[in-house]
């Protein structure tokens, strides 16, 4: 089967330095004569995906809350990551919005992983659809001691009623969920076949950007399991290249900007 429809949200950007993303051969490690360039930040983009199938429309992620720097502030994470290249209209509430969306309208949300800029706007899907997350991401997430661990914010997603499901799912129609472990014990990643545009994959956090995915790979800052991580990045290629797909990467910003 295929999906119906596809709409990638923009919402805009966190600003970060671009080694959490990207760890290049002599990027982040400097001779002394440069030591006074600046650093260099990065438009950490952020997006969320709705899916329209003949059996339900999903939502994929929910990007980063309105309330960022004050729910942040625990973990520090707002000095990296500050959410402060966003417009009004990129906020996420105003995308679901101007698609004539809200919680009553989704069937399914699905998590790619629960990290702060993934599951930012969980709490808005309380009642009315289904939340669906990884097995290894739900174990993890609810089971470390304290408010937070990395950028798992306990705030976003504690008391939330989560469905999980594991290895690779056929979802709905034309929706597959990949188990892509790695970035977090349970990031999964998103393919759809649609009629006219073919195969899509999206990433999330599985796969940074286009510089990330090489070959040869290049991982980041912030990986859990660097061996599963490789492993996943080579899965998704074998899939790609199989079905011909358009990969979407997490956070790469020239390649949102184009869409």
């Amino acid at each position: 089967g295929t999906a119906t429809k596809l709409h990638v949200l923009d919402c805009g950007s966190m600003s970060c330095d671009l080694t959490w993303l990207l760890l290049k051969p002599g990027r982040s490690i400097r001779p002394r004569a440069d030591r006074d360039k600046p650093v260099e930040w990065y438009p950490c983009t952020t997006h969320a995906v709705v899916v329209e199938t003949p059996e339900g429309t999903m939502l994929w992620d929910t990007s980063c809350p309105r309330d960022w720097e004050e729910r942040w502030i625990p973990t520090g994470l707002h000095e990296f990551f500050p959410y402060d290249r966003v417009t009004e209209e990129q906020y996420f509430d105003r995308r679901l919005a101007q698609l004539g969306l809200g919680p009553e309208n989704l069937d399914f949300v699905v998590f790619s992983h629960l990290h702060f800029d993934h599951a930012g706007n969980a709490k808005m899907f309380e009642k009315g659809p289904r939340l669906v997350v990884n097995e290894h991401e739900e174990r993890w997430c609810f089971s470390y001691e304290g408010p937070f661990n990395g950028a798992h914010l306990k705030a976003d997603y504690d008391g939330l009623d989560f469905e999980t499901v594991s290895g690779d799912t056929e979802f709905l129609p034309g929706v597959t969920l990949i188990e892509t472990p790695g970035h977090t014990p349970g990031t999964m990643a998103l393919r759809v076949d649609l009629p006219d545009e073919g195969t899509m994959i999206f990433t999330s956090d599985a796969v940074y950007m286009g510089d990330s995915y090489g070959p040869p790979a290049t991982p980041a800052a912030i990986v859990n399991d660097l061996s599963a991580w490789y492993a996943s990045v080579e899965k998704l290629r074998g899939i790609a290249e199989q079905s011909n797909a358009n990969v979407i990467f997490g956070h790469d910003a020239e390649q949102l900007w184009s869409l």
